[in-house]
This record gives structure tokens, sequence and C-alpha cells, in this order.
């Protein structure tokens, strides 16, 4: 995560003692977080995508008006809704996850000067921040629905808050002067890192793949 923090800001002083084209930007949208879990043997437990937010901070260099390299700061949700049905139909909560991560891609860009399509492609590392659970569940002791409002308290033996894998994205901006630029773009990310360790003999690996789709603009030197 350092590293990656260090080439983050490397991409931001450089520009300063380079002669190519530089822009820095941000963004802002939503996204849509399916978590893939194994049940096992737990028929009526269910988990299901739930919409979240993103918001990002930007640098891109290109080399070529057709070719870029581009790096990101963003904070971004990862959320999902559990839910059991049976006799423990009371519990139904949405868990929002929070993440900070970094995304570094190779960016492809095509069309003309002022209407530009582009795809963005390469990794991310990011750590999860936080966690809120919200809802209600089934006391199994008191045989009562109750209501849970609260942050969830990581468990250093069971969290796994690294988080890593694949970033890909599609896109259009449009130019409407030298020096600025507007976009639309949908990614995907995908995370290679399961957010439980395996720490009991049964793999319970868990996964999150995120949609985003997020609007920003950027200020071209």
């Amino acid at each position: 995560m350092k590293k990656l923090i260090y080439i983050f800001l490397f991409f931001i002083l450089f520009p300063f003692a380079a002669h190519a084209q530089w822009r820095l930007g941000a963004s802002a949208g939503g996204d849509y977080n399916h978590y893939s879990i194994n049940t096992h043997y737990q028929t009526d437990y269910h988990y299901s995508g739930v919409w979240g937010w993103n918001v990002a901070l930007f640098t891109q260099y290109n080399f070529r008006q057709w070719l870029a390299l581009r790096a990101e700061i963003e904070a971004i949700e990862k959320d999902y809704r559990f839910y059991r049905t049976g006799i423990y139909s009371g519990t139904n909560y949405t868990t929002t996850n929070t993440y900070l991560q970094l995304p570094v891609m190779v960016s492809f860009s095509f069309g003309g000067q002022k209407v530009r399509g582009f795809v963005n492609t390469g990794v991310y590392a990011g750590c999860w921040l936080a966690s809120k659970q919200k809802g209600t569940y089934y006391n199994t002791l008191s045989y009562e629905t109750e209501k849970v409002n609260q942050a969830y308290q990581f468990i250093k033996q069971k969290d796994q808050r690294a988080d890593f894998g694949l970033v890909a994205g599609i896109g259009i901006e449009y130019l409407p002067h030298e020096h600025w630029a507007v976009h639309l773009e949908t990614r995907s990310y995908y995370s290679f890192i399961s957010t439980v360790k395996q720490y009991m003999e049964i793999n319970d690996y868990r996964y999150n793949t995120t949609i985003t789709l997020q609007a920003g603009f950027s200020y071209i030197f």
C-alpha cells in the first residue's frame, strides 16, 4: 500500500518536470457490489448485492494521444445484504463496507479531438477501513427479532482487511477546451483476496466484485 501511495505522489509531482500532456482530476458515482460466498449446507443463508458510492482523485500521464498511464486514490463502498429464511427469517441486515484503494491502469483512447472513447485496464490494491451493520436479526436465545445498527469490530484472526485484484473500465470523454475534459465511465473491480481468513477447517472464501458508474472532470496541463 505504501509503495502505491508513493507511485501516486510521483505521478502528481512529476508533471512539473515533464513536457508531455498531463492531467489531474476527480470523479464520483455509485456502485453495485456482489458478495460471492459458498454457503455450504446453510441453505437458509442468502446474500444479495447493495448499491453504494465511490469518490476518487486521479492523475494521468499521456505518452501518446491514444496511450496513457493512470493512477487513482479512491474511497469506495463494497456493501451487501444478508438475510435468512425459515424460522430465522427475522435476520435481515445490510453490511456497509468502506475501502480505500489505489487503482493503477493503462488507458487506451480513440476517436476525434472533442469526443473520445477510452478503455482502462490494470490492477488495484486496497484496505478495508470500516464496516457497519444495520437491520434486524433473530435472537435464538430470546426468540425475538431485534434491531441492529452498529459499527462492526474487526477480528484479527478472521477478517482479511487487505485487498487486491483486477480493474477494467470503458467510457467516453468530452473535451470542450484544450485544458478541460469531462468523462463518464463504468468499471468492474474483481478481488483476488477473500474477505475472510481461512481460520477454520471448512473453507469459507468470500470475494467482492464491484461494478461502478462514475462521472468526473480533469484539468489538462
